[in-house]
């Protein structure tokens, strides 16, 4: 799958759609879903066109990576749910439910998360 530039993200990243920015770099941009799923639910994208994990792996090189993921963590520090707990999510392809074809991690705290997916029992 190819990268398709009139992407939701694509199109907040450009800023024709606004958004409530939690975090913003040169690399990333960290912003309030719409849709919350738990008291604390943000969404961090990098600013490059990488429509998943797979292709962000494969496309990004070490830098970027650990970069964005440093970031990740700086905005969970910076939601205050370092001190609690907090769950990544990152889907990728039709299986996961992935629905927009921008990569981008959940970050999810705020509440007890229950089990990892719904229905099913924690893992440790």
């Amino acid at each position: 799958m190819s990268y398709d530039p009139d992407n939701v993200f694509a199109k907040i990243l450009r800023g024709e759609i606004p958004n409530n920015t939690v975090y913003e770099d040169d690399q990333v941009l960290a912003f309030h879903d719409l849709h919350p799923a738990a008291p604390v639910h943000v969404l961090v994208i990098p600013k490059g066109g990488y429509v998943s994990f797979d292709d962000f792996a494969q496309k990004a090189g070490a830098q970027g990576i650990s970069g964005f993921f440093r970031r990740v963590q700086q905005v969970a520090v910076k939601l205050g749910v370092d001190q609690t707990g907090y769950r990544l999510i990152t889907n990728h392809g039709a299986d996961a439910s992935q629905t927009v074809p921008h990569f981008h991690v959940h970050i999810l705290g705020g509440r007890p998360l229950g089990g990892l997916v719904p229905g099913g029992t924690p893992v440790h």
